[in-house]
């Protein structure tokens, strides 16, 4: 069984999101939320609460289904980081020139899965 969690247009830029992202890619649930608390990073929060809405997701749809779960075999099967849209400025330089801002901000997607034996998850 699988769930899954997505937030959109953080206003963190993908390229930071995606080292925090890597850190918990494959690991079970508990130690992908003990990781993400020790870890000194801006979108760590972030990620950290969709992986526990995740883990929420999948505890609401075993019961919905009447299944039971074991959340202790849970573990991040999938997590990806798009890019989202991006905010574009002009400030103002020396000599009557203008300099470009961009202010990057990204979509990320966690999808939750039970370890299994047979299929290696």
């Amino acid at each position: 069984m699988e769930a899954r969690a997505s937030i959109r247009n953080v206003p963190i830029a993908p390229r930071k999101a995606r080292l925090v992202a890597d850190l918990v890619r494959s690991q079970y649930v508990e130690d992908a939320l003990n990781q993400l608390t020790f870890t000194h990073k801006a979108v760590s929060p972030v990620i950290r609460k969709l992986i526990q809405s995740a883990a929420a997701n999948a505890r609401s749809n075993a019961q919905y289904q009447g299944a039971t779960i074991d959340e202790s075999n849970l573990v991040v099967k999938q997590i990806f980081v798009n890019e989202g849209v991006t905010r574009k400025w002009f400030r103002p330089r020396a000599r009557g020139m203008a300099s470009r801002i961009l202010r990057r901000r990204c979509h990320i997607t966690v999808v939750l899965g039970e370890e299994r034996e047979d299929d290696g998850y």
